[in-house]
């Protein structure tokens, strides 16, 4: 049985509680307010569902990371990011990042990404600790992500490219810059072939933890409105 949160008070159980059918399920219900989410993420959760379900609460075992200096780049990609006729931006467009996001995806009705998820997501925007990238190709924006950023771990929420590889742009020229900014890990969640191939790992959970525990609070000096 999946333990329902009532209301803001009432905690999460510990992670190792998440079932294994579906992989990290953990809790359902409570609301996606600002101090419900930072609880969230601070003890390795996310929320995940669809529309007209309640909010479902996520940690999975194994997790999928990447650590920034173990980024992979292939030769295609490096011929890709030679041509440079793209333009980077941090933090500029946030709101078209995370609507474009939540666009429906070729062969697929609609995105996990409610009204709801990107009002919350907004706010922590607002609030500086939810940031994008963005790829403009001839001043279309044409490919980005968001996700949270929290010490010196980076939370992965979405990508989006509407030109070949221009998510991967976005996403390799965040983990440089993380890279510089000295951070220890990237959340990605749940693994798929697109993160693997830019070097993304399966760790467990326990060792995910661990990574949590040492840098959730890292002091980090990092401003993220820039142009690359």
């Amino acid at each position: 049985m999946i333990p329902w949160l009532q209301d803001e008070t009432a905690p999460f159980p510990p992670i190792d509680q998440a079932i294994d059918e579906p992989n990290g399920l953990l809790a359902a219900g409570g609301t996606l307010s600002h101090q419900r989410l930072v609880s969230a993420y601070r003890a390795g959760i996310f929320p995940w569902y669809s529309p007209g379900e309640p909010i479902l609460w996520w940690s999975p075992d194994p997790r999928c990371v990447l650590v920034p200096d173990q980024l992979h780049i292939s030769k295609s990609m490096r011929k890709r990011l030679k041509k440079d006729d793209y333009h980077v931006t941090f933090n500029r467009n946030f709101s078209a990042v995370i609507d474009a996001c939540s666009a429906p995806r070729k062969g697929e009705d609609g995105t996990w990404i409610t009204n709801e998820m990107k009002a919350a997501y907004e706010k922590l925007h607002q609030q500086g600790l939810a940031h994008s990238v963005e790829v403009y190709i001839e001043g279309e924006l044409v490919g980005g992500l968001y996700g949270l950023s929290m010490g010196k771990l980076f939370f992965g929420e979405s990508m989006f490219s509407k030109v070949k590889d221009c998510s991967k742009i976005a996403f390799i020229k965040m983990v440089e810059q993380l890279q510089k900014w000295g951070y220890a890990l990237i959340d990605c969640q749940v693994s798929n072939d697109h993160l693997f191939s830019l070097g993304a790992q399966e760790i467990s959970r326990d060792e995910f933890q661990r990574y949590l525990d040492q840098y959730i609070d890292s002091h980090s000096q990092t401003k993220w409105e820039f142009d690359s």
